[in-house]
């Protein structure tokens, strides 16, 4: 088995919280469009808009607001009130500027495979808003090299362990989302390490790579230090 040397962490839900605060302005979001739209069914026409607009406007907050928005004026026939859409731009500033919440174990377990591994942050969304959330993490110095993409597929992580290491083989990947952090990475021929968050966003739900050797599901990051140990006596 491959020597591992070189570890990627992805960044929301698994370093920090993000999903929790889409959720509260999705509540928000219902709460002003109560009298046009049941919440289900919203939330149904919002996830749609969703799925439309990556494509268009990529992964993050500035997207999930235009899809709000979207969304207001499509259930509202284009007689959203005014006041409704500036609610939500501010609902988009208020997330903008939300301050970061560490995850716990987050600082101790970069710390710890820091210091014998290359380490990697590799997360997708808005650059300027990643940006913003890794310096007031302040993990930021602990990485060795930093990938803001705007999607995470098997020739991506290809690519970043190759450019930054020894390739796939040689790498890890930890992460929340099995659709984005572990199957690709996987697929890849390294390993993959899920980090169930307990908020999923339904975009980025996937079935996980049962069977496979090298994908590894952990109860939280306390645990990594020793998962890493382990792959280092097999090899």
């Amino acid at each position: 088995m491959a020597k591992l040397t070189t570890i990627g962490f992805d960044a929301d839900d698994t370093l920090w919280q993000n999903e929790r605060f889409f959720r509260l302005t999705q509540d928000r979001f219902a709460d002003l469009l109560r009298d046009y739209a049941d919440p289900d069914h919203l939330m149904q026409r919002l996830l749609e808009a969703e799925k439309r607009n990556i494509q268009h406007y990529g992964f993050g907050i500035k997207g999930f607001v235009l899809s709000m928005i979207e969304t207001a004026l499509d259930v509202t026939e284009n007689r959203v009130p005014a006041p409704v859409i500036r609610s939500l731009i501010d609902a988009g500033q208020d997330m903008l500027q939300h301050p970061i919440e560490l995850l716990p174990h987050a600082a101790q377990a970069v710390r710890a495979v820091a210091a014998t591994h290359r380490v990697l942050l590799i997360t997708k969304g808005d650059l300027i808003d990643q940006e913003r959330k890794l310096a007031q993490s302040g993990l930021g110095e602990m990485f060795d090299g930093v990938e803001i993409v705007s999607h995470k597929t098997r020739p991506i992580y290809q690519e970043i362990f190759t450019r930054h290491g020894e390739g796939p083989a040689q790498g890890m990947m930890i992460g929340n989302s099995m659709r984005s952090d572990v199957v690709p990475m996987v697929q890849a021929g390294g390993w993959g390490v899920h980090m169930p968050h307990g908020l999923e966003w339904e975009i980025e739900r996937a079935d996980p790579p049962t069977g496979a050797a090298r994908f590894v599901t952990l109860p939280d990051l306390s645990a990594l230090a020793d998962l890493v140990t382990q792959i280092e006596k097999e090899a």
